[in-house]
């Protein structure tokens, strides 16, 4: 399966506006358009960049993942916003995509021992793709969600 990340721009940031989520799933991730806002917005803090990525398949965008990140550090680096439109799910895209973040994260961040993200407690499918994964639970809430780390082995 033929996954990249590609950088939201100008060019494709309208096309990330339409992907969503089903329904059931909504109150389990923001919409695009609140995770493009935190770009502009910065609500976790001057010093921590945000890089949103569409997820892209034979050319065509069908999921949206963001990096936020405090370069320099060990473990200040957070996947978030992380969807597959609703179309797209269910065919293996989500673990790919992952894998793709993951790996950028780690390629770009050589001082980086530990991914983060968080996950709404309810979001089952979620929380097994991650576990899958082998990122591991924490005892952390943050904003009503569990937070979750992938310990990178270099």
């Amino acid at each position: 399966m033929n996954v990249q990340l590609e950088i939201i721009t100008r060019e494709n940031w309208e096309e990330a506006l339409a992907l969503k989520v089903k329904q059931e799933q909504q109150n389990f991730v923001p919409t695009v358009a609140v995770s493009l806002a935190k770009v502009y917005v910065k609500p976790d803090g001057d010093n921590v960049e945000y890089i949103p990525f569409a997820i892209i398949c034979h050319e065509q965008m069908i999921g949206f993942i963001m990096c936020a990140y405090i370069e320099d550090t060990t473990n200040m680096y957070w996947i978030n916003g992380f969807i597959i439109d609703e179309q797209f799910q269910g065919r293996g895209y989500g673990n790919v995509a992952l894998s793709e973040m993951a790996n950028w994260i780690v390629n770009r961040f050589p001082k980086c021992e530990e991914i983060r993200l968080t996950v709404c407690p309810d979001n089952y499918m979620a929380k097994n793709l991650y576990k899958q994964f082998g990122f591991l639970a924490t005892d952390q809430i943050l904003g009503g969600e569990e937070m979750w780390y992938l310990p990178i082995k270099r």
